[in-house]
């Protein structure tokens, strides 16, 4: 599985509706689960973003289509980024010429 770090801020229709979004939390962890992935960590924050998500997926594909579908809902807007676990980057840092 690959970890992918999501970035997320409520759009305006998002903030109208900013009182069911826990329900739309616990909606997008069922469906990820249904693709085969699972949330790792999820935190309200002050900033850039109102929201940061860890999640793993089975491939990039995967990822790609359950941060789709949370936009085309129209309440965040998201930046996603693909992480590499400690392992993975002492091994291509090894691997430079």
């Amino acid at each position: 599985m690959s970890t992918y770090i999501a970035l997320a801020s409520y759009t305006d229709q998002g903030m109208r509706h900013v009182r069911e979004s826990p329900a739309r939390l616990d909606q997008a962890k069922a469906r990820l689960h249904a693709m085969g992935g699972e949330f790792r960590a999820f935190y309200m924050t002050f900033g850039q973003y109102d929201l940061v998500f860890v999640y793993e997926a089975p491939d990039d594909a995967i990822a790609a289509r359950f941060i789709l579908e949370l936009g085309v809902l129209g309440n965040i807007r998201t930046t996603t980024l693909k992480a590499f676990p400690e392992a993975a980057y002492r091994e291509l840092i090894a691997h430079l010429r």
